[in-house]
């Protein structure tokens, strides 16, 4: 299905005449620049940024645009005719510009090739180092640099990389976890160091990687097949080749479908001169933030290897050093920081890092290369961050004056700010234990779960319902959907740039990495840390934001408590956004709850959810007793009997919500679920009623529905037994008459379900109305202000809106049921057929989660123009859950909606949605002037 989606994406590009397939960059130029994302990718538009616009010091190179993807995967792999000669066209620019030659015996130019899509993809792809070092051209590049054990360490990497990037996956070898080419390549270089006592790969002498090149290029023949290649032309298509195919890889296609990436993106190539920070000395390579990717600190913030490749550095196989002070953690502050190694250095790229972040207006990720003592910018891209630190971030850059309020509401994801509504763990308990190991803290919160040592465990675990802690020695991007699957992570290796930091900070997951004291044997799936060994199904705690790890399971906090981040982020959000924010709440403990996340009202009471709770079984009592009357005169004996219950419920809610409006829907109870099911409590209930268990079970029968979702239900219930409305409104108008006469602001909203004509709301209006004008002269309340609207969960009301506005106060959106009954599928069932949906493609999201724009959009679309046409000032909200889905409160805003309903927990996300789409709103019409 995702490559389908590529070749329909080709079909445009495939259209176009003359077409511009690569762009180049370096010294000083560039034929791109960073707006150009959707065609060079992030990699490529920000490469020719900062060589173009800023005059960097970034390696000349060029970028092969991402239509050549599509056209690649919509022509069975094939190449545009053009391409090979642009190709080389661009490589002689870099020859003229490095005064290098590709291929060449004496003089040779390296380069890398490297993918580079359009939204950050860290690792998911693939990447080639020292492409063009063959036979042929060492001696050139050791007379150059004087160095053989350089060189022919950078010809082992390269024969590593190609032979488990290119070769493997050419031969159509899918290696399962822990196996394949890398894999036993690697554990001859393990054994080589064991043989030779040493623990770095910078302390093998020449002679022996010489033998050890020759030895991998022989293993490769005898594993693949085929022999590594000694041609530079060759590696260099083949690893373009390559990079083309990860964008549809395994692992790139879950962090696409995690991360809501679009398949039919693809990605650009970007082939660049070589630098090397594996030159000795005087040579390093790093990865560093403008600002601390793990808690919003405004301080210059990273990590470097001296001597090593950028892949060390990721990868985690060596402890990084800090970049600064402010870069110092407990593993590696006793190491020397850049600034004081290579101060020149330093003092270059803390300017460069200063400029970037006041010219892109953000954090930045920034990758470099010092080649004996030359610093080279080989990549800058918007960093990645948690949400604590994009919440820090957001507020710094506004006090700033380096971003505005609108743009600040903008830098927070929704999924960023639930990070801050995360569990952690509750400092009591953790005051009580000692951590039996620590590591870096790469991930926020606190985690909980059984120990894990691979990525399907993960998964299986999650798909029981139970938490994982995944323990790797490090993890790579093959453990991509185990990562995500798992509560926490626990890495032996790796620093705060590896790649589980990386994508744990993006996806705010509590990780710990760098955990040096970690035993672990893979093959009997134990851990040791803090002189005891782990089982697989053991359970450990992470505290994500120290980098602790305890036994056991300690005990976990709501998150969010005192965050005062949290609260300044969201009164921001306040400010910008237009559209109110309700909660959907049930009982005054759910209104306090709200109250406290933010929520403006309550948008959806519903009034039988009073029977659900802890002491409801007296009230429940009397509404079996109601719902299985046979006359008239029971059926009212049981209605006055649950108006005090009823009316109690409602006073504490209003007042616990007080001063704002409170919804309050009258009862819409599927009967039948109401009947009881145990013998005695059809007994008792017998008794009260005064008939047989015979009689009893007539009158149960007798609630029997072919489809009880549209049967007797809402409204209808209303409409047959009008003695019921009466009773609710009787209850709700006591409830606020009494609360007002104690200076409690009280205003209630009586909300009619299930409405399908404008005659059910006048028929309902009429008897609401009436007991209102019995409780005002009763209790001589004159401010009692009330107003009566409508759900609209039915198509035939949104199709009628005109009609029912001229009845209604407000409309609010019940999208559940809308859903529900546009698309005919029952809510209920849909397990059954809908996974099948969203993976073949023919819906791309679950509508019950976010809402059908489309259909069940064009409905409400409709209904809101009707209804304001009726009724210019018609209120109008949304109830349904989609009410705390940012995309359909997106739409909620562009519809003109007074306010959204969701659950209390979602409040606070639905506030940034409504914030983020007013801001979108600002921007673009500052854009347009």
């Amino acid at each position: 299905m995702v490559k389908q989606t590529v070749k329909k994406a080709a079909k445009k590009s495939a259209a176009k005449k003359t077409v511009k397939y690569i762009y180049s960059f370096g010294a000083g130029k560039a034929e791109g620049n960073g707006s150009m994302k959707e065609l060079l990718g992030g990699k490529g538009a920000n490469l020719a940024e900062m060589s173009g616009t800023l005059k960097l010091p970034v390696p000349p190179g060029f970028t092969i645009t991402t239509e050549v993807c599509t056209y690649y995967w919509n022509n069975k792999r094939t190449y545009p005719k053009t391409l090979q000669a642009d190709v080389e066209t661009n490589l002689k620019k870099i020859e003229r510009e490095t005064k290098k030659q590709f291929g060449s015996e004496k003089n040779p130019l390296l380069v890398s090739v490297r993918s580079g899509a359009r939204a950050s993809m860290p690792g998911m792809m693939e990447t080639i180092l020292n492409i063009g070092l063959t036979e042929k051209t060492i001696p050139g590049m050791i007379a150059k640099t004087g160095d053989p054990r350089f060189v022919y360490d950078a010809y082992r990497r390269l024969i590593m990389m190609y032979s488990d990037v290119v070769m493997e996956k050419a031969a159509g070898i899918e290696p399962k976890d822990g196996e394949g080419i890398r894999k036993i390549l690697d554990g001859m270089m393990g054994d080589l160091k064991k043989k030779l006592g040493v623990s770095d790969d910078t302390h093998i002498p020449a002679e022996e990687l010489i033998k050890l090149c020759a030895q991998f290029k022989a293993t490769v023949k005898k594993v693949l097949g085929s022999a590594f290649p000694d041609d530079p032309m060759q590696q260099l298509w083949g690893a373009i080749g390559a990079v083309f195919a990860s964008w549809n890889g395994k692992r790139a296609i879950a962090y696409r479908n995690i991360e809501n990436i679009p398949h039919d993106w693809g990605t650009a190539v970007n082939v660049q001169t070589m630098v090397f920070g594996n030159m000795g000395e005087t040579s390093a390579t790093g990865v560093a933030f403008t600002r601390n990717p793990g808690n919003g600190d405004s301080h210059f913030y990273g990590e470097y290897l001296i001597n090593a490749q950028g892949e060390d550095v990721v990868a985690g196989i060596r402890t990084p050093s800090p970049m600064n002070r402010w870069s110092a953690n407990e593993h590696s502050k006793h190491l020397p920081t850049l600034e004081k190694t290579m101060p020149k250095v330093y003092k270059e790229l803390d300017k460069i890092q200063q400029k970037l972040e006041k010219h892109f207006h953000d954090m930045l990720d920034i990758e470099f290369t010092i080649e004996d003592q030359k610093l080279w910018m080989l990549q800058c891209r918007v960093g990645k961050r948690n949400g604590t630190a994009a919440v820090q971030m957001a507020l710094d850059m506004v006090k700033e004056k380096l971003i505005t309020q609108e743009q600040a509401v903008l830098r927070v994801t929704p999924a960023q700010l639930g990070e801050l509504l995360l569990p952690a763990i509750d400092p009591k308990a953790e005051a009580q234990v000692k951590p039996i190991a620590t590591g870096l803290p790469a991930g926020p919160g606190g985690a909980c779960g059984k120990i894990v040592f691979n990525s399907a465990d993960a998964i299986k675990l999650h798909e029981a319902g139970k938490n994982a802690i995944l323990v790797r020695e490090e993890t790579n991007p093959e453990d991509i959907e185990g990562m995500r699957a798992a509560s926490g992570i626990l890495t032996q290796r790796g620093g705060m740039t590896s790649h589980a930091a990386l994508v744990a900070r993006g996806w705010g997951k509590c990780c710990i990495v760098g955990c040096g004291e970690l035993e672990i044997n893979l093959s009997a799936k134990t851990v040791k840390m803090g002189g005891k060994t782990f089982k697989e199904g053991d359970e450990l705690t992470l505290n994500g934001t120290k980098g602790w790890v305890y036994n056991g399971a300690l005990k976990m906090l709501e998150a969010g408590e005192g965050n005062k981040n949290l609260v300044k982020f969201l009164a921001l959000c306040d400010k910008v956004r237009v559209l109110k924010v309700r909660a959907n709440a049930d009982t005054p403990e759910d209104a306090a709850n709200a109250r406290k996340f933010g929520a403006e009202g309550i948008g959806l009471f519903r009034i039988e959810h009073m029977f659900y709770g802890k002491n409801s079984d007296k009230p429940l009592f009397i509404l079996r007793k109601m719902i299985l009357s046979a006359s008239e005169d029971e059926r009212k004996k049981a209605v006055n009997e649950l108006f005090p219950f009823m009316k109690a419920a409602i006073k504490d809610t209003i007042k616990a919500m007080a001063p704002y409006s409170v919804t309050v829907r009258l009862m819409d109870p599927p009967l039948h679920e109401f009947v009881p099911t145990l013998p005695e409590k059809q007994q008792e209930l017998a008794k009260a009623l005064g008939i047989s268990m015979a009689e009893f079970k007539e009158r149960a029968a007798g609630l029997h529905e072919v489809n009880p979702m549209m049967g007797h239900r809402g409204i209808r219930l209303g409409v047959t037994y009008p003695e019921i409305t009466r009773m609710q409104a009787r209850a709700i108008f006591e409830a606020a008459a009494e609360l007002l006469k104690n200076k409690v602001k009280a205003v209630p909203e009586v909300m009619i379900p299930l409405t399908c004509d404008a005659q059910e709301i006048v028929n309902q209006k009429a008897l609401i109305r009436e007991e209102y004008d019995a409780v005002v002269a009763k209790t001589k309340v004159k401010n009692l202000n009330f107003s009566v609207g409508t759900m609209i969960e039915i198509p035939r009301a949104a199709v009628l809106a005109y009609e029912v506005a001229q009845e209604a106060d407000f409309f609010s959106f019940g999208t559940n049921d809308l859903t529900q009954m546009t698309f005919g599928f029952s809510r209920d069932d849909i397990g059954a057929f809908l996974p099948e949906y969203l993976k073949q493609g023919i819906l791309e999201a679950d509508p019950f989660q976010t809402l059908d724009q489309r259909g069940v959009g064009m409905l409400i679309e409709h209904a809101v123009v009707e209804g304001r046409e009726a009724k210019p000032n018609l209120k109008i909200g949304i109830c349904g859950e989609h009410g705390g889905d940012p995309e359909s409160v997106e739409f909620c805003h562009r519809e003109g909606f007074t306010y959204v309903s969701c659950s209390a927990f979602r409040v606070p996300i639905a506030r940034l949605a409504a914030a983020q789409a007013a801001a979108k709103d600002v921007l673009a019409k500052k854009k347009h002037k």
